[in-house]
Order: structure tokens, then sequence, then C-alpha cells
């Protein structure tokens, strides 16, 4: 798996976002939260993934784009860690619920507890 964030990884569909949040299942690493479920996709993407930040945490639109920034970062560098020898398809959805901002280390740290929180609930080993 390559270091890249591809537009066919991104999740952008309102119907698989919608079904993800009325029926997926969720982890916690404070200060995000992965909401996942398992699904079909019709390409060879093994993860479409979106980030939110709250706007009733982060008024201003620039800390906001930052911390998502950081959040795609984070993901785009560690996802061929948890994602390789994974052979059922994932949507999911990383929410940043602190109420402070942060740094890239505490979300590269907090990203990999959660990813490893991700990976023993649905047993990818």
């Amino acid at each position: 798996m390559t270091f890249t964030f591809s537009k066919k990884e991104k999740l952008k569909s309102q119907k698989l976002i919608e079904h993800l949040f009325s029926q997926g299942k969720t982890v916690v690493a404070y200060p995000l939260r992965l909401v996942y479920i398992e699904t079909t996709f019709g390409d060879d993407v093994r993860a479409k993934v979106g980030v939110s930040v709250s706007k009733r945490h982060f008024k201003h639109a620039v800390n906001r784009n930052r911390i998502k920034r950081l959040m795609r970062e984070v993901y785009r560098l560690n996802k061929g860690d948890y994602f390789n020898n994974s052979s059922t398809q994932y949507a999911l959805m990383i929410l940043y619920i602190g109420k402070d901002g942060t740094d890239f280390e505490t979300i590269n740290s907090k990203m990999r507890l959660l990813f490893d929180k991700f990976i023993k609930e649905t047993s990818l080993d």
C-alpha cells in the first residue's frame, strides 16, 4: 500500500455516511472517535475514510481545517500498518471530539491507539 490518500479512498457517499452513523460501531481513544462499518465497494479500496471536527467546539474554520489536515496526514502515514493485511472493506469516519487544539504528535499517538483498538475489536490480525 502506498503512502497516498487518493480520491477513491475518501468517504463521500451521503447514503453510506448516513448508514455509517445509524448502524456503525464505535471505538474511542480521546480525543478521537472512530465510527466504522463493514461494507463493500465497487473498487479495490480496503477502507474509505472521512474526517470531521465539530463546529460547536471550534468556531473558526481555520482551526477546524488545521485539525482535519493533521488527521488526514496521520491516517495517510499509518494506514499501511493497519490495512495491508485486511481482506474486508470498511467505511470509517474519524471524529475529533476534543475541545482544545492539538499537535501532530498527539494526534499520531492517539490515532495509533485508536487503530490498535479497532484491530483488536474487528480481529483483523
